[in-house]
């Protein structure tokens, strides 16, 4: 499928407007996608029209906010075809989702002795829950070493693995490199000595088809502000018959079936992990911006991401002093790099003084950054709405700070 990118583009409000009196190019999606006049609408349409409590009311507008409502968690169940709506949960970010399996499943099934497996290029946020969990159960956290072009070491994992692992946690696709990890592997080497496996799904699932059944992964995590949705709003799923095992991750209202001052009945799932009143406007908008991946289809996404990103790579690749880092041959469209003798941070500026908006820094993988001794990268990540126009822009001016640098 060819893309009329002007088409796209049109759908995004955000995008046709300058910064510092340039166009602005927007290669910081690997942070946080844009949103499409569609998501917004939805967003204005349920406080305009249906703002209501959910689940309880007797009246009309409870009624159509919790048809919507329950309208996106079936829709979320196709996008990563799990079984059934009930294994999914709504929670505010990949991060509590992280979370909420560490102090739920963690809690009552790791204990003093047994094993986590992470990986080296994690994200913080699939790095300290598992830390704070070991410290508190006096379990052992163990870290799957990488090359030096940024792939996980497979036989070192199956090194890894024994009878006292209990859970391996590892990010589908890396924020910070774009590595696309062999999850499917690390969950069939995990499972074969009754480990259960959480995929970090934050960058896999606004790039690549995610299956969770022909994964059989037992967890997965991601947030809707990377498919083109509302910030403040992510999702768990997980298998069923282990949500049930696992106990309430918050106390409160909505997740219990009848509360005496004697004990307390908890409810079904997924309503057994979602007390409160949910984020109601943004989970109902959130089912308009997967309504637009599918209606490009993400294979067609996928392909015209990874077009951008070996564009990218061959028009920087001709760039003196260019150094890009992560060069693994399966990667989500991330381009991760340096120029030589510059700080990233300098780079970053420098191109946003150009309307070019990228993310510098350690990207939240201050450990991968030490395994590959570095201060921290440039980071310029691809979405549906952005063109090879727009990557000859950014390679122009790269070259142009490079040039400069090497005067």
């Amino acid at each position: 499928m060819n893309f009329d990118i002007e088409k796209i583009r049109s759908l995004f409000p955000l995008l046709h407007q300058e910064v510092h009196g340039k166009p602005l190019i927007y290669f910081d999606n690997a942070a946080t996608t844009q949103k499409p006049q569609s998501v917004l609408d939805a967003l204005t349409g349920y406080y305009n029209h249906d703002n209501s409590n959910i689940h309880r009311g007797a009246h009309a507008l409870a009624d159509r906010a919790t048809r919507y409502f329950e309208e996106t968690r079936e829709t979320i169940k196709d996008f990563i075809h799990a079984r059934e709506a009930a294994e999914i949960i709504f929670t505010k970010g990949t991060t509590e989702s992280i979370n909420l399996v560490a102090s739920t499943f963690g809690r009552k099934f790791i204990g003093s002795g047994d094993e986590i497996i992470i990986s080296t290029m994690e994200h913080h946020s699939n790095i300290v829950p598992w830390q704070m969990l070991c410290e508190e159960k006096g379990a052992i956290l163990k870290i799957i070493p990488i090359s030096e072009s940024g792939e996980i070491l497979f036989e070192e994992f199956e090194k890894l693995l024994s009878p006292k692992t209990k859970l391996v946690s590892i990010v589908h696709a890396s924020n910070a490199l774009g590595t696309i990890n062999p999850v499917r592997k690390i969950i069939q080497a995990a499972h074969s000595l009754g480990a259960k496996v959480l995929l970090d799904g934050a960058q896999s699932t606004s790039h690549l088809e995610v299956d969770v059944q022909e994964l059989d992964c037992d967890f997965l995590a991601f947030s809707a502000h990377k498919l083109y949705g509302p910030t403040g709003l992510g999702v768990l799923y997980g298998k069923r018959e282990i949500l049930e095992a696992m106990p309430p991750f918050h106390g409160g209202g909505e997740m219990i079936k009848e509360v005496t001052f004697e004990k307390t009945t908890y409810n079904e799932i997924p309503f057994k992990f979602e007390a409160g009143t949910p984020n109601i406007a943004d989970v109902i908008a959130f089912k308009s911006s997967l309504d637009f991946i599918n209606g490009l289809g993400k294979k067609a996404i996928k392909a015209h991401e990874d077009e951008l990103l070996a564009y990218a790579n061959e028009k920087m690749g001709e760039i003196k002093g260019f150094i890009p880092v992560g060069t693994a041959p399966e990667k989500v469209s991330v381009l991760s790099f340096n120029i030589n003798g510059m700080h990233p941070y300098d780079v970053g500026m420098m191109l946003d003084a150009n309307g070019i908006a990228v993310r510098t820094g350690h990207h939240c993988t201050q450990p991968l950054m030490k395994r590959l001794g570095l201060e921290g990268t440039v980071r310029a990540s691809f979405a549906v709405y952005n063109s090879k126009l727009e990557i000859d822009s950014m390679a122009d001016n790269v070259a142009k700070i490079a040039r400069i640098k090497n005067k």
